[in-house]
């Protein structure tokens, strides 16, 4: 009895002095809002969105606007962002459930433009079989945003329809969304820089639109996004 006893005082011992260097290997991981964020195959790893001082704009189902962790009115998230200071070099991250009109997102994006960001990520989720222990770095996708088109732009439209899928054209063509991949790699063998123009129906759900962002980000286009002038 009295040996079992010194083994279990020196396990936990043991477990007492390894606790300090676990979590200190484990980073902090920012609290936010929690959305159902819709789910990509080409998103790149973005580590920073998890930093304490990092700039996430959360847009939930409902048309709820969270600035950080904060309840927001939407009229006055730019008054909200001029107040708080950031790093020149700072991203903004959008965090928005893939369920909420794609208008609302683009608000939370031209007031972003307007407040002097060129690009905005957004923050997604992959299909990826976890790791057990292993903390995940948030992926998303980085669009420039732009009040106007230019001349000659690649343009795909995502609009709204009464089916479960939007219809797409790419300059004004009709494509379906299993053959966007191949039209666009046609579009783009010529332009020397590959850029994309997704426009989007204010009620298509976010979660369509950053499908359609995510084929256009897998030929290695650049992905614009045109907001619409408040």
């Amino acid at each position: 009895m009295k040996n079992s006893l010194e083994v279990c005082l020196i396990a936990l011992a043991l477990a007492t002095s390894a606790s300090p260097s676990a979590s200190a290997q484990t980073p902090a991981m920012q609290r936010g809002v929690s959305v159902q964020l819709a789910l990509t195959g080409n998103a790149t790893p973005m580590p920073e969105a998890d930093d304490g001082n990092a700039w996430i704009v959360t847009v939930t189902a409902d048309r709820r606007i969270y600035f950080g962790t904060d309840p927001v009115a939407a009229a006055s998230l730019a008054d909200e962002m001029k107040r708080r200071p950031r790093k020149r070099e700072q991203k903004l991250y959008v965090k928005a459930d893939a369920r909420a009109p794609f208008a609302n997102v683009e608000s939370v994006l031209e007031i972003g433009r307007t407040s002097l960001f060129e690009s905005a990520v957004l923050l997604t989720t992959q299909d990826e079989p976890p790791t057990p222990g292993a903390i995940v770095a948030p992926k998303g996708l980085e669009v420039w945003l732009s009040p106007s088109l230019n001349q000659g732009s690649i343009v795909v439209q995502v609009l709204n329809s009464m089916h479960p899928s939007p219809t797409l054209k790419v300059n004004n063509q009709d494509v379906a969304p299993a053959a966007l991949q191949s039209a666009l790699r046609q579009f783009l063998q010529n332009p020397s820089e590959k850029v994309v123009v997704v426009k989007a129906d204010g009620q298509v759900p976010f979660g369509h639109v950053v499908k359609v962002i995510d084929v256009c980000r897998s030929t290695g286009a650049k992905v614009v996004l045109p907001t619409a002038q408040l």
